[in-house]
């Protein structure tokens, strides 16, 4: 029974080599990585030896254009591990792709000019060509890893600026600390509690004693956008849905309300905003609201989705991919050249409805519309054509309506009665985290480069009615309000469909059944009379 109550003795290994192990392990993961992508920088070609990416990071470069596109499609080709790693862990590849093409332009723009020999920091932005996900595909076991969404952005709020390092000091005995990363997104930084400045022969700092030196902090732009999912993509009986964007450093600015993009980010969850008692807070500790942080943009609304997938654009946000296949282009041409194009088109429009022939001709001139006229002057002339059906119910003129709307590429259907003047043109409203005031988009801004369906146009209030009449001749919509004064793009045909005042079109009354102002009448190009005419043998 020797050694039976000997109690051994005990430690504490306050340096564990597990940690240490682990951490030389990371390191080494990422050098190895970034060693990866710097060798993807410098040697990845195209069939001709075109270094597309380093000629990409010089031409940049020398014309202060500090960001890199890079295609995963590329990548995938010359790493598919690679690839893989930074769709399934992009918030830890992503930084070292950044300083990997940091170190590459040092190489390459060597020598500088004097007063440019610190590199600067290059934004590494991606560019895919898979199929985009719909907003509410996203779900919580996808946090923290590469998507791409689609929809169409209807707010954005004011440019900010966004800390990526942090100088803090204490107030009580001023010590500095300096360089504090900050992650990038919508998640802050929470300031230490305690002080850990050696205090001998001074009293004790006191809780909560640091705050930040703004003059000493680096930091970005920075921009918040609020994307909704595109009509069509909505199930029926069920609310659009929305979702917040971050967007930093040169993919600020680029998009506006109204634009229907496809963005390329990481699906990230950030802390609700908090409330002024701090009980729902302490509540809701586990629970965080999901965003996505951009990293890269295509807007498909300007037509630039059509340019060829081999050229090289300058401009931030441009799709590259080509959409009209070579075989659609050919069809294209040899319809062009039919002598009967014109009725061919016209009878493909809403064949289920008999006759209409003449308002079907007009339909298909609005689907194509015309282009806009710049005078000596500096005026414009639209090129885009309104069209009003009036006439008796039940003359299929929503089914009209119904079709175009499902036709047209952009296209926005609304009734009369349930639209107000903000929800047709743009209203203000304040942002919930900023409290600043910040532009939303109706349906004309929405509808831009396509056409607006409105139903029951007679149904609408004047005053309703009278905000429309800029939209529809200069194509903007002027907002001056609560401090912000702007001008909002609003290129879209409008087709409206309204019913007499009488509710049958009466003969014997001439211009009493119409109950419209001449100066929204004025707007419309062509206005049909659709009448259901009483035939009892036809019936």
């Amino acid at each position: 029974m020797s050694g039976f109550d000997d109690m051994g003795l005990f430690f504490v290994d306050t340096f564990s080599t597990d940690e240490i192990n682990g951490s030389n392990d990371t390191n080494k993961i990422n050098f190895m990585n970034i060693k990866k992508l710097k060798d993807f920088l410098r040697v990845f070609h195209t069939g001709n030896f075109n270094y597309i990416y380093r000629d990409s990071l010089r031409n940049n470069y020398n014309s202060g254009r500090y960001w890199l596109e890079v295609d995963l499609k590329d990548l995938n080709s010359y790493d598919e591990e690679l690839g893989e790693l930074l769709k399934k862990q992009p918030t830890e590849v992503l930084p070292l792709f950044e300083d990997a093409a940091k170190e590459i332009v040092d190489e390459i723009t060597r020598p500088r000019p004097d007063g440019e020999e610190q590199v600067k920091n290059i934004q590494v932005m991606l560019r895919s060509e898979a199929n985009p996900m719909f907003i509410r595909q996203l779900t919580a076991e996808q946090v923290a890893k590469l998507f791409k969404v689609s929809g169409i952005v209807v707010a954005a709020s004011n440019i900010r600026s966004k800390a990526t390092n942090l100088t803090i000091q204490c107030r009580s005995c001023r010590s500095t600390i300096p360089n504090i990363p900050v992650k990038p997104g919508l998640e802050g930084y929470a300031l230490p509690r305690k002080c850990t400045a050696d205090t001998s022969g001074r009293l004790q700092c006191p809780l909560d004693p640091f705050f930040v030196l703004p003059d000493s902090c680096k930091c970005v732009d920075s921009q918040t956008l609020k994307l909704q999912e595109t009509p069509e993509n909505v199930p029926n009986g069920e609310m659009p849905r929305h979702m917040q964007l971050y967007v930093d450093r040169y993919l600020c600015d680029k998009i506006v309300p109204g634009n229907r993009v496809t963005v390329t980010g990481i699906y990230s969850i950030r802390k609700g905003a908090s409330s002024k008692t701090g009980l729902k807070e302490k509540l809701n500790i586990g629970i965080r609201l999901p965003y996505l942080r951009v990293v890269g943009i295509q807007i498909d609304s300007d037509g630039s989705s059509t340019t060829n997938a081999t050229t090289n654009s300058t401009s931030i946000g441009s799709s590259n991919f080509l959409t009209s296949q070579i075989e659609e282009e050919e069809e294209f041409r040899r319809m062009a050249k039919q002598p009967d194009i014109y009725e061919t088109i016209c009878k493909s429009i809403a064949p289920s409805i008999y006759g209409f022939h003449d308002i079907k001709k007009a339909i298909a001139c609005l689907l194509f519309g015309g282009s806009r006229k710049r005078l000596p002057d500096g005026l414009t002339r639209r090129g885009d054509i309104n069209v009003l059906l009036l006439g008796d119910p039940g003359t299929a003129k929503s089914q009209l309506l119904k079709f175009v709307e499902r036709v047209a590429p952009i296209g926005v259907y609304t009734s009369g009665k349930g639209s107000s003047a903000a929800g047709l043109t743009a209203s203000v409203i304040r942002d919930p985290s900023s409290r600043n005031f910040m532009i939303e988009g109706g349906a004309m801004v929405l509808a831009d480069g396509g056409v607006v369906c409105i139903d029951e146009f007679d149904k609408m209030r004047e005053e309703d009615r009278v905000a429309i009449h800029e939209a529809m001749e200069q194509q903007t919509i002027s907002i001056a309000k609560a401090g912000i004064t702007t001008t909002l793009n609003s290129r879209c045909s409008v087709l409206a469909a309204a019913n007499s005042i009488f509710g049958r079109w009466d003969d014997l009354k001439g211009d009493e059944n119409i109950d419209f102002m001449p100066t929204i009448l004025s707007r419309f190009d062509m206005i049909f009379i659709v009448k259901d005419e009483h035939n009892e043998a036809r019936d």
